[in-house]
């Protein structure tokens, strides 16, 4: 194998663009920085200026192979290290990472177009609590006695899978790589990663410091495109367990090829989550929250973001133009400054999807477009992939608009008058992942919130994915839960009984 051992600096860099190129052309596998075995490659671009800033290997089959391969040889020994001293590994690879939270952020900015300061910065400082909590869970790896008969001594013992396939989005790459690496390296298996084509670099960078911790082969990165990378991983026979985010669509398909091995999945798919505002809430905490509940610091391209938000009749007016005014005055810029509050959409073809359903919202007879924020006046961003914000008035609930998955800077208000009409509007909807309810009554916010259809209800806020709060959505929005115990449990051991004949 053809490895380059030091292609990146040890030491946290300042400079986004230069670790960009470093990494350029290689996966992470073995231990090592290996380059496509057909030695192809594709771009890597930021999206504030269109210009290439990278290029990533290209992986297909053999690449997987190679990355599997060298995973379960890594995880037979990996399984046989002690629970607790699994955890304290990982448990130090949140502390290098820490050390790399600025660089991280920094990098992440470049690929995604997230801004700095107000996304992805944050983003890698979560990343290193999300190793650092599931460090600490090595000892919860516990079986149970079983009262079967007095004479048979029975346990059940918690043991790993084996490989595990990773499959993460661009949205929010690091996190969501941490949510599935993280449970699976404690319980005792070995992970390959295929990373999002939009976003390669930053999940590249954290596979390899965390491999100076890790045995070689335990954690792998692989970068390429769904058909050709992707759909290796799921159908590799060594792989046993699959765990996906992205669209419904290709979860579907990740779902189906699992099911032909017979091999547990995880599912993470999306959703179109309501925000409910009640005339008796706070009413300047909820459009600060409205304003965070609809991700506007990462155009919308959120999972969670609030798409659809209900405000009782008596505040509607007054809270349409509470969150323009608050919008408008979020600064859109390059990615990279200090002083920029909303970024890039992260690729040509995303920003087109966005266009088109802010273009059908406009021309829909009745509805208003009320367009925030301005866009940057730089003259190097003037190819960037910026849009502004859209806050739609006037839409029926038949509209694409409120039925649909943007993943843009685009929601839409609409008022109500019966909270049991609004709750049936809410659940009228094929995703479920989240909701949000805003309300000093908590009879009425509970009330809902044990009847909204969503995996995650939260009350006079809406945070982020949490390290330690169970994590996953019903209906089309998937299967299983991440970042919790549970998590690590249920979805990446299997529980085996064990029976002693005393007699």
């Amino acid at each position: 194998m053809l490895d380059r051992p030091h292609p990146t600096p040890a030491a946290p860099s300042t400079d986004p663009f230069a670790l960009a190129k470093a990494l350029s052309g290689v996966h992470f596998i073995g231990g090592a920085y290996v380059p496509a075995r057909s030695g192809k490659t594709f771009a890597v671009v930021n999206p504030a200026t269109g210009a290439e800033v990278a290029r990533a290997a290209e992986g297909d089959a053999a690449d997987v192979d190679a990355a599997v391969q060298n995973a379960a040889k890594a995880q037979k020994e990996w399984a046989k290290v002690p629970a607790r001293k699994r955890g304290a590994m990982v448990h130090q690879c949140a502390q290098l990472l820490k050390e790399h939270v600025d660089e991280l952020g920094r990098l992440i900015a470049l690929e995604t177009g997230k801004a700095l300061r107000t996304e992805s910065r944050v983003e890698a400082n979560v990343v290193a609590d999300v190793f650092e909590f599931f460090g600490g869970l090595g000892s919860e790896l516990k079986g149970e006695s079983v009262p079967f008969d007095p004479k048979v001594l029975s346990v059940t013992v918690r043991e790993p899978l084996g490989v595990v396939g990773a499959i993460i989005p661009w949205n929010v790459p690091m996190l969501l790589m941490a949510l599935k690496v993280a449970p699976a390296l404690v319980a005792g298996n070995s992970v390959v990663v295929k990373s999002a084509e939009e976003a390669p670099l930053a999940v590249l960078r954290i596979c390899e410091i965390m491999n100076r911790v890790l045995p070689p082969g335990v954690f792998n990165m692989v970068s390429g495109f769904g058909p050709e990378c992707g759909a290796p991983l799921v159908m590799h026979p060594k792989v046993r367990k699959v765990t996906f985010t992205g669209s419904v669509e290709t979860g579907k398909i990740v779902a189906r090829a699992a099911a032909e091995k017979l091999i547990p999945v995880t599912l993470e798919l999306g959703g179109k989550s309501p925000m409910i505002v009640f005339a008796d809430c706070d009413f300047d905490k909820t459009v600060s929250g409205a304003l965070t509940s609809m991700r506007f610091t990462r155009q919308g391209q959120s999972c969670t973001a609030a798409s659809r938000i209900y405000v009782e009749r008596p505040i509607f007016d007054r809270f349409v133009q509470a969150m323009k005014d608050a919008v408008n005055k979020m600064v859109m810029g390059d990615p990279l400054d200090e002083k920029t509050d909303i970024g890039t959409i992260v690729s040509e073809g995303q920003l087109e999807k966005v266009k088109a359903y802010i273009a059908e919202g406009t021309a829909t007879p009745g509805a208003t477009a009320h367009v925030c924020s301005a866009m940057p006046s730089d003259p190097a961003l003037k190819k960037g992939l910026f849009i502004q914000p859209v806050i739609f008035t006037g839409l029926t609930k038949d509209s694409r608009l409120v039925k649909e998955e943007i993943f843009g800077p685009v929601t839409v208000i609409q008022a109500f008058d019966d909270p049991e009409a609004v709750l049936a509007e809410a659940n009228d909807s094929d995703y479920g992942l989240a909701a949000s309810l805003w309300t000093n009554n908590l009879k009425v916010g509970l009330d809902l919130a044990h009847r909204l259809e969503a995996g995650l209800v939260q009350i006079n806020q809406n945070l982020v994915v949490q390290a330690n709060l169970s994590y996953g959505g019903v209906k089309s929005s998937g299967l299983g839960k991440e970042a919790s115990l549970e998590a690590m449990l249920e979805h990446f051991t299997h529980k085996k009984t064990i029976m002693v004949n005393m007699a």
